[in-house]
């Protein structure tokens, strides 16, 4: 059985199938556009392929116990990936081991990077969302333990999912938690700009690349689709009381409530279920924000599937580049296209297992080109510290070569954006 699959957005073109173990949630990564990471679940390795070589493990990256998620850096210096509640840094490069982050008390549920790679943010079953500075983290004195840039605490119930968007160190972060909530940061000043109160925990958040709507995946199936931009006059506010929507609890100075939107689509002629304690078509949210972001409108936009509540939640979600189409995995087996424009779903692919990853991106200059082979080989990663006393003996006298992000210009534009799934 394959472990992930590449195929042509638009076309549904199968591309690539790598095959070999079954990743876990947050644990696929595309390192410098040459190789295919996959955290392989429960297990304490990483599996690394080259891209164009699928049929051929090349490498084991093991680990001190099993890897909960993983992430690579978009220039391609360095790889992260949780093992229980630490943070594991490599640089790929030389594949030493640099340090060891151990702030979190519970197991790290997921890590991204900023796209500067200055940045990096994690998130755990402790309920924390820390900001990492890669430079503060890499200069840190080695008997001091580095403390991150930003503790977020407001969240109430284990993290599960974080989207960091475009600007580097003024990027704005989106996490997802149990609590049924969904949060906007502010990485450079680490405020809080946005909190959205669902009635259901929230499995999977994304943004697309304008940042004008977010997009949150429940627990139970449904997509919801939370507009950034959008101001609400005091007349639409007076319809609150009539959809059920409280304003107790949140911060009254500033704030502007929503209400949501009377929207649910069918799916390929499916009929929508009834919801219990709820009007037919509607779902309800509370939506809070600070004058500060704007205003925001939530509304429930997708449901996935008529059968069972229960097994359908939403994994992943992804957003194509040019905003217009929203991939989503789910634990019913299948992946979803969705048009954003007019809710419609546009494809689905069954699977044979609950889909754990899912991503659009730009097809890169490995996938296209049958001959493409990685500028450098992957070297063999430190399982201990660079310098420890046991295990990997570090190596002395070497010259250090630090791999930049490698480019090469494509005869043509990539047109494709590709999709990879896991299934387990």
């Amino acid at each position: 059985m394959w472990s992930c699959i590449v195929w042509e957005l638009h076309s549904g073109a199968n591309l690539l199938t790598y095959r070999g173990g079954q990743a876990g949630p947050r644990g696929l990564a595309l390192l410098n556009g040459e190789y295919l990471l996959a955290a392989q679940l429960g297990k304490n390795y990483i599996s690394a392929w080259e891209l164009q070589r699928k049929d051929q493990l090349q490498q084991k990256i093991m680990c001190p116990g099993p890897v909960t998620c993983l992430t690579a850096s978009p220039n391609g210096l360095y790889v992260l990936a949780g093992v229980a509640e630490s943070i594991h840094l490599w640089e790929v490069s030389t594949g030493n081991l640099l340090v060891i982050l151990s702030r979190h008390y519970q197991d790290v549920s997921c890590l991204q990077f900023t796209g500067d790679s200055s940045h990096f943010i994690s998130g755990g079953k402790d309920c924390l969302v820390l900001v990492w500075s890669l430079c503060s983290v890499l200069q840190a004195d080695p008997s001091r333990i580095p403390a991150p840039r930003h503790v977020w605490s407001h969240h109430t119930l284990p993290i599960t999912d974080l989207h960091c968007g475009f600007g580097g160190p003024l990027a704005r972060v989106a996490t997802s938690s149990l609590d049924q909530t969904v949060k906007l940061w502010e990485v450079s000043s680490g405020e809080l700009l946005l909190s959205v109160l669902f009635d259901v925990s929230i499995m999977a958040v994304t943004m697309d690349l304008a940042e004008h709507h977010m997009f949150c995946g429940g627990s139970e199936g449904s997509i919801f689709q939370v507009d950034l931009f959008t101001w609400v006059s005091a007349a639409v506010c007076g319809l609150h009381p009539a959809l059920g929507l409280r304003a107790s609890g949140l911060r009254a100075s500033g704030l502007r409530l929503t209400p949501v939107s009377a929207f649910a689509a069918r799916t390929e002629g499916e009929e929508l279920p009834p919801r219990a304690g709820r009007r037919e078509g509607l779902q309800r949210a509370q939506v809070g924000t600070w004058e500060r972001g704007g205003g925001s409108q939530a509304r429930p936009v997708w449901h996935l599937t008529p059968v069972c509540l229960s097994r359908n939640q939403v994994t992943c979600l992804s957003v194509s580049t040019d905003g217009s189409v929203l991939l989503s995995g789910s634990h019913d087996e299948t992946v979803r296209l969705w048009d954003v424009q007019s809710k419609q779903c546009i494809r689905t692919v069954a699977l044979k297992g609950p889909v754990t990853n899912a991503t659009i991106l730009l097809a890169p200059v490995s996938m296209l080109s049958s001959d493409f082979r990685p500028s450098l080989p992957l070297p063999h990663f430190n399982k201990h510290l660079l310098g420890a006393e046991h295990g990997d003996e570090p190596r002395h006298g070497g010259l250090t070569l630090r791999l930049g992000l490698h480019q090469q210009v494509w005869p043509r534009p990539p047109v494709c954006g590709v999709a990879i799934c896991t299934p387990i």
